[in-house]
This record gives C-alpha cells, sequence and structure tokens, in this order.
C-alpha cells in the first residue's frame, strides 16, 4: 500500500532518512560520487526539505516532488530499499504519483552512471534533456516527460 508521508511523525521521518541513505548509497557506489545531498542530510534538514512525499507502508520505497509555479512537477527523490530492488515498487509508487498528481510536465535527474534509474525513466516516458557536471568525472542526466 502506498500512502502520503508525513513527516511531522518521528518514526515516520526516522524510516524514511534511513532508507533513503541504503538507497543513495547504492546510487553513490554506481555512479562513484558519495556527495549525493540526501547522503549527507540530516533528519532536521529531511524535514524541513519542503517536498511532499509518497511511500510504501513499511517504507522499501518513496517517492518525493515539488510543484513548480507553472504546474510542473518536479521530482526530487526515488528511493527503494536495496533488498528490495527490481520488485516494482518504484514503478507502483510512480504510477500513484501519476494518478494523484497529474501534470503536463514532469521533470527528473540521476545519476549519468545509474543506469538502472535511467532505464526506469525511460520506460516511462522520460526522455534526456541535457546534463549537469557534479564533480569531476561524474554527470547528473536531466530528463523530462
Amino acid at each position: 500500500m502506498i500512502r502520503r508521508l508525513d513527516l511531522a511523525d518521528p518514526d515516520t521521518l526516522r524510516g524514511l532518512w534511513e532508507l533513503q541513505r541504503a538507497a543513495y548509497a547504492v546510487e553513490a557506489a554506481l555512479i562513484g560520487f558519495d556527495g549525493i545531498p540526501p547522503l549527507h542530510e540530516s533528519l532536521d534538514d529531511l524535514r524541513t526539505c519542503g517536498e511532499s512525499f509518497l511511500g510504501t507502508d513499511d517504507l522499501t520505497g518513496a517517492v518525493s516532488w515539488v510543484r513548480l509555479a507553472d504546474g510542473t512537477l518536479d521530482l526530487c527523490r526515488l528511493v527503494v530499499h536495496p533488498d528490495a530492488h527490481r520488485s516494482g515498487i518504484a514503478t507502483a509508487l510512480l504510477d500513484t504519483l501519476d494518478a494523484l498528481e497529474p501534470a503536463d510536465r514532469v521533470l527528473v535527474s540521476t545519476g549519468t552512471a545509474n543506469l538502472p534509474a535511467l532505464a526506469l525513466y525511460r520506460r516511462r516516458g522520460f526522455v534526456p534533456t541535457g546534463t549537469r557536471d557534479l564533480a569531476p568525472g561524474v554527470t547528473l542526466t536531466l530528463l523530462a516527460r
């Protein structure tokens, strides 16, 4: 079951923080860069990030977004616990988000070397729109749908 997450709830906040640390550690290894901001967030940073969240009841996956002034949905985080990779959780989260927060335009970005994430986004109709340098030899791919 997927639900909106209330980051004012301490257990939800801690569970989400632990989930994203586990998920982003995998991405950091894939892209060769451990400077991914959510890896270094405090609980308070996460609680006050200003993003809206959906997550699975057991917090094995979550997605966050912000709605831009023009109505565009900007996906900020999509995290799945490493023990649950390739189980359909990311797809279910994105399906639920599409149903609850329809948008004519959706943006997302991921490490260019994160091939599983790029494949997921391409399957969902996202196309690359550019890249951004993160560190020497490390880029972020920007995608839109």
